[in-house]
C-alpha cells in the first residue's frame, strides 16, 4: 500500500522524530510512504481562535497538497489534526462560500487516518511485539487526548497497541478520560486554568509510578512535559509512535531527551513498486534522518 505522510505542524517543527517513528512501523509492515510536498498546517489553531477567514487558505492549501499526491491512504500521528480535517475544513470552506472545496476537504477527510486507526482498522495491527517487533521494557501509562476520544471516538485503539508492545508494564491512569488542560490556543488565553489542569494529570501520572506517560497527541504531551519538567517530576512523556517503532535492536533510549535512536540499518525496509504520481517525495527511510 501506498501511504501519504501527513506530519502536521507541531510533529514537524518540534517532534520529527515522531514523524519518523510513523514511517518506520509503516515500513517494517511492507507499506510504501510518501510525503505529499507542499503540505502545511490543518488550520486547527486557526479555527480554535475565531480566524475562519485566516484558516480558508490553509484549508486550500492542505487539500491542494493531498489532492495533488498519489496515494491509498494518508495518515497522521496526531488525533486533532486528523479530527479538524474532517469537523473543521469543510465548515471553514463553506463559511468562505467554496462548495467545492468543501467536498474535496471531505473527501481527504474520508481517506486520512490517526496512526492507531490506521494500524487497527485498516492494516489489522492488534499485537506490536508479534506484528511489528515492538519492545520497550518500562512501565508506561498512557493519556487519551480529547479529540481523539470525543470527536475521532478511537477508544482503547493507542492504548491496546501499547499494551501489547514486548517487555512492557502498563499502568492505568486514574481519571484518564480527563483533559491535560492543553486545548491548542486555550493554554494560552486561559493559561492559570490550563496550568491547574496540566498539574492535577500530572498528579494522576505520578501516582501510577509509571516512567513515561504516553499519548497520540504531541501538542498534549508538549504540554505536559513542559508542566512535569518545571515540577521537577521524574516521569516523562513520549508519543506512542515511539514506542511501537522501538526494537530491541534499535530501542527507544530514555536516559536523557527521550528519543529514537537513529543507526544505519544494514538494510532497508521493503518497498512496494511506485507508480507514476503527482509532486510528492518519499518519506525519509530509518537511514535517512528525519523529516
Amino acid at each position: 500500500m501506498r501511504i501519504a505522510l501527513f506530519a502536521t505542524c507541531i510533529v514537524d517543527a518540534l517532534y520529527p522524530k515522531v514523524a519518523l517513528a510513523t514511517v518506520r512501523i509503516l515500513e517494517r509492515l511492507g507499506h510504501e510512504v510518501v510525503f505529499p510536498s507542499g503540505q502545511g498546517c490543518c488550520s486547527q489553531m486557526h479555527v480554535n481562535s475565531g480566524y475562519l477567514d485566516d484558516a480558508l487558505p490553509v484549508v486550500r492549501n492542505h487539500v491542494r497538497a493531498f489532492t495533488a499526491a498519489d496515494y491509498d491512504v494518508a495518515v497522521a500521528p496526531s488525533g486533532s489534526c486528523v479530527a479538524s480535517l474532517g469537523h473543521q475544513q469543510p465548515m471553514v470552506a463553506r463559511a468562505g462560500g467554496d462548495e467545492d472545496l468543501a467536498r474535496l476537504a471531505e473527501s481527504v477527510a474520508g481517506n486520512t487516518y490517526e496512526l492507531s486507526q490506521l494500524l487497527v482498522d485498516v492494516l489489522g495491527v492488534t499485537d506490536a511485539a508479534g506484528q511489528l517487533g515492538s519492545w520497550f521494557p518500562h512501565t508506561v501509562t498512557y493519556h487519551p487526548s480529547c479529540h481523539g476520544m470525543r470527536l475521532l471516538r478511537l477508544d482503547d485503539r493507542q492504548k491496546d497497541l501499547v499494551r501489547s508492545v514486548g517487555g512492557l508494564e502498563f499502568m492505568e491512569l486514574p481519571d484518564a478520560d480527563e483533559c491535560c488542560g492543553f486545548g491548542g490556543t486555550f493554554s494560552f488565553k486561559n493559561p492559570d486554568v490550563s496550568a491547574a489542569m496540566a498539574e492535577e494529570k500530572i498528579d494522576n501520572i505520578v501516582s501510577t509510578g509509571a516512567e513515561l506517560c504516553t499519548g497520540g497527541d504531541a501538542s498534549c504531551l508538549l504540554h505536559l512535559g513542559g508542566a512535569m519538567s518545571r515540577r521537577g517530576t521524574e516521569a516523562a512523556t513520549v508519543h506512542f509512535a515511539e514506542i511501537l517503532a522501538s526494537t530491541q535492536q534499535n530501542p527507544l533510549e530514555i536516559s536523557g531527551p527521550v528519543e529514537l535512536s537513529i543507526p544505519n540499518p544494514s538494510s532497508r525496509s521493503r518497498f512496494l513498486p511506485s507508480r507514476t504520481s503527482a509532486p510528492t517525495t518519499t518519506a525519509p527511510t530509518a537511514d535517512q534522518g528525519v523529516l
